[in-house]
């Protein structure tokens, strides 16, 4: 007997769909939100696992804007997400498995490295699902820090001609 597409019963058991992504999330805005809400389509619970600035730095030139308990309370805040968890290694494996993931979604800048390669590897011997997806174009963090950089620069020649 089925409670909903997104949790089952069987044997008097609740079943539920644990849906596991990962990012920086830093100036959250409508391409997070389309992220999200997809993943909560797919399973009735939603961990969103969010790099420390450490992490980020590890992989990026610079640390995120907003720092991480800021970024963890925005996402806290939306319906779509059950749980948000920090992560301080650049590694997934392990929350994972503590955390009996059934689909792992991931974007599409995603790459071959490692740790990536890692968490493929244990979630498909698992039986596990890894779903990737393409970014909302609408937007994103890289891009509104760019027309920022850009409007304070514009700024700058208007006062430098004044």
């Amino acid at each position: 007997m089925f409670a909903s597409p997104l949790c089952f019963y069987f044997f008097g058991v609740n079943f539920t769909m644990i849906v596991y992504t990962v990012g920086t999330f830093d100036l959250l805005h409508v391409g997070h939100l389309a992220l999200l809400k997809f993943c909560k389509t797919l399973g009735d619970t939603v961990i969103v696992g969010v790099a420390s600035d450490s992490v980020v730095n590890s992989y990026k030139p610079n640390v995120p804007v907003i720092p991480l308990d800021q970024r963890r309370e925005m996402l806290e805040a939306l319906d779509c997400v059950s749980q948000v968890q920090p992560y301080y290694e650049l590694e997934y494996v392990t929350a994972c498995m503590d955390l009996n993931v059934d689909i792992f979604v991931i974007g599409e800048d995603w790459g071959k490295k490692p740790h990536n390669l890692a968490v493929e590897d244990y979630l498909k011997s698992q039986g596990k699902q890894v779903i990737q997806i393409h970014y909302n174009p609408r937007t994103s963090s890289t891009q509104i820090k760019r027309n920022v950089m850009s409007q304070i620069h514009r700024k700058q020649q208007v006062e430098l001609a004044s």
